[in-house]
C-alpha cells in the first residue's frame, strides 16, 4: 500500500470520477485507474463500484478513505511543521463556512491571512452546519465556521462560539403586519415562508419555532442565498426569518420585526475536530479566526464591520486591543 495510492482513492472518494479525480492529483486517468485496481489486488477487496457514470465507494473503499484520510493529514501535518521551522511558507487549510455568517466576516479574515502567509493555499467550501461537521470528523475540513445543534455538540469536535444573533422576521413592506415592531410566530401560521433548504441552520430553526407555535410552515421557495431571499420577501413572494444583521443591512428593502414566542438566535461557531494535530497553518488559521472574531463589537446586529477590526496601514489586519 502506497500513499500515493491513499491519495488517489481519497481524491476519487471526492470526486466522484475518476477524470475529475485524477486532474485534482495531476496524473493522467489511466494511472489513477491502474493504481486503484492494484491497491484492490493488493488488498484482496473491491475498493470501487464502477459505472459508465460515477465511482462510488465500497463499504471496504469507505473504511479505507476514512483511515486514509487520518493517515493523509497526519503526514501533511509532519511536513509542514519541518517546513514550519522556518517559519509559515508554505501548505493548505481547507474550510468550511455557512451560506450566511451574519456578522463574521470571513473574508477579511481570509485576507488577514493571506497578507500574512502568501504561500498558504486556503480552500472555502459552503455547506450546511451538519454536513460541515462531518466532513470534520473525517478531516475533508481543517476548521469550519458552523452553527450549532443538537446533533452535533456532542461528536467529537473541538467548539468555540463566536457569536449568537437574534433572527427576526422580514416582510414586504405592503404586508398587513409590516407596520409592527413585534411579531409572534403563531401569527404566521397561514403565511407562505422563503427559506433555507433541507438541513440549514436557519430552515431547522423555523420548523421547530413553527411547531412550537402550533403549526407546520409552508415553504414555497427555497434559497441559500440571505440576500436572494431578502429580495423575494421584498417582491411579496412570502416571509422569511433571518439573522438580523442579514435583514438589517445592506439590501433590498422590507419591514423587519422582532420575533417572539419564541424568541430565536442563531450562533456561529468556529469548529475542528477534537484530537487533532493541525498542521502549522491550519492551526495558525484557527488562532486568527479565535483573536479576531471573538469581541464584543461581534454582537452588535448591524451588518457593519465589527469595531474590533480595522485597517492598519497597508496590510489589513486586527485592530490591537488595549490589555
Amino acid at each position: 500500500m502506497e500513499i500515493r495510492q491513499l491519495r488517489y482513492l481519497v481524491a476519487l472518494a471526492e470526486e466522484r470520477n475518476f477524470t475529475r479525480a485524477a486532474a485534482r492529483v495531476h496524473v493522467a486517468q489511466p494511472a489513477l485507474s491502474q493504481q486503484i485496481r492494484r491497491l484492490e489486488e493488493e488488498l484482496g477487496l473491491a475498493l470501487v463500484e464502477r459505472t459508465t457514470r460515477r465511482a462510488a465507494l465500497t463499504d471496504a473503499g469507505a473504511l479505507l478513505v476514512a483511515r486514509a484520510r487520518r493517515i493523509l493529514a497526519e503526514l501533511d501535518a509532519a511536513q509542514t511543521e519541518l517546513q514550519g521551522l522556518r517559519g509559515i511558507q508554505t501548505g493548505h487549510v481547507s474550510i468550511g463556512a455557512m451560506h450566511t455568517m451574519g456578522p463574521v466576516d470571513l473574508s477579511l479574515a481570509l485576507a488577514i491571512f493571506h497578507a500574512r502567509h502568501p504561500g498558504v493555499e486556503l480552500t472555502v467550501r459552503e455547506q450546511a452546519s451538519e454536513e460541515m461537521a462531518e466532513m470534520l470528523r473525517v478531516d475533508e475540513l481543517d476548521l469550519a465556521f458552523l452553527s450549532v445543534t443538537e446533533r452535533i455538540e456532542s461528536h467529537g469536535l473541538g467548539l468555540h462560539r463566536l457569536v449568537s444573533e437574534e433572527l427576526v422576521v422580514l416582510l414586504s413592506r405592503e404586508h398587513p403586519l409590516a407596520e409592527r415592531g413585534q411579531v409572534r410566530m403563531a401569527e404566521l401560521s397561514d403565511q407562505e415562508f422563503i427559506s433555507f433548504r433541507q438541513g440549514a441552520r436557519l430552515r431547522e430553526l423555523l420548523v421547530s419555532a413553527a411547531r412550537q407555535a402550533g403549526f407546520e410552515p409552508h415553504v414555497t421557495v427555497e434559497s441559500n442565498e440571505s440576500q436572494r431571499v431578502r429580495r423575494l420577501v421584498a417582491l411579496g413572494l412570502g416571509v422569511a426569518i433571518l439573522p438580523r444583521s442579514d435583514a438589517e443591512g445592506p439590501g433590498a428593502d422590507v419591514a423587519v420585526a422582532t420575533l417572539s414566542e419564541p424568541e430565536l438566535s442563531r450562533d456561529v461557531t468556529l469548529a475542528w475536530r477534537g484530537g487533532r494535530r493541525h498542521a502549522p497553518a491550519a492551526a495558525e488559521f484557527l488562532q486568527l479566526a479565535r483573536d479576531t472574531f471573538t469581541a464584543p463589537g461581534l454582537r452588535s446586529p448591524s451588518g457593519q464591520r465589527p469595531p474590533a477590526l480595522a485597517r492598519v496601514g497597508s496590510g489589513i489586519e486586527p485592530a490591537r486591543r488595549d490589555a
